[in-house]
């Protein structure tokens, strides 16, 4: 009897696990079931772990968010959000006068802008998966989805700029709550 690396010692007409050049298997139903594996590996419960030490897969918290904004981790000195902005849909001409920004778009598309006032937008600029955007304290700026999908993202307040276990599920009531 041959030996087969990671395959089955059953008789056909069972599939034998192979992997392709992606990496995935080559059976539909094997690949869902290393999909579903991944994605609950990956899956995390939103909600503000601070200040208490956390480690979590940042991209799969912000994939997963479907809330306007959700507030992950608040310190004292620092603060994580993960948002997702609808198509079509856009953050809202903010400034935040005390407090530095760095935002990172996990899913989707848009286009940033930034300026010293509210009419002077000086800087825009594509934004998409992997793109990082730093706003300095008493920056007026904008993220606007112009993809097809909703951009995921998260973003890091140093200091903190919302309070401690936010959670917005649209930007109306994010806008409400300011």
């Amino acid at each position: 009897m041959y030996y087969i690396p990671y395959g089955y010692s059953y008789p056909a007409p069972y599939y034998v696990p192979t992997y392709t050049n992606t990496g995935y298997y080559q059976t539909p139903d094997m690949r869902w079931g290393i999909w579903q594996a991944e994605k609950m590996k990956s899956r995390v419960q939103l909600k503000d772990y601070g200040p208490n030490p956390f480690v979590v897969d940042i991209e799969a918290a912000s994939e997963q968010n479907k809330n306007y904004r959700t507030a992950l981790w608040t310190g004292e000195h620092l603060q994580v959000t993960v948002m997702s902005i609808p198509v079509g849909g856009d953050i809202g001409l903010e400034v935040h006068h005390d407090t530095d920004q760095f935002l990172r778009v996990e899913e989707g598309q848009g286009v940033v802008r930034m300026g010293k006032s509210r009419d002077n937008l000086t800087l825009e600029r594509k934004v998409r998966e992997d793109s990082a955007i730093m706003v300095p304290a008493g920056t007026w700026h904008n993220l606007i989805n112009t993809g097809n999908e909703p951009i995921k993202l998260y973003t890091i307040y140093a200091p903190p700029h919302h309070p401690r276990g936010t959670v917005q599920r649209t930007k109306a009531e994010a806008m409400a709550e300011e």
